[in-house]
């Protein structure tokens, strides 16, 4: 999945984020052009996941397997 997917789908995806993870905020969530690194960092920081398994959870959700 690349950027311009992430994009396109973020408000779907982020919402089903916060279902798996109800402790991430819309802050934690906010993505911008060319800040996908910083959200997954937050993200591993308030969830304690790995990389792997939230770049996992994005793509299951962008394919609306979450």
């Amino acid at each position: 999945m690349d950027t311009l997917e992430i994009k396109g789908q973020w408000n779907i995806i982020k919402g089903k984020m916060k279902q798996k993870w109800a402790n991430l905020t819309d802050d934690d969530l906010r993505y911008a052009d060319g800040t996908l690194d910083e959200t997954i960092g937050r993200i591993q920081k308030k969830t304690g996941e790995s990389r792997d398994s939230i770049e996992r959870a994005i793509r299951n959700a962008d394919e609306g397997k979450m």
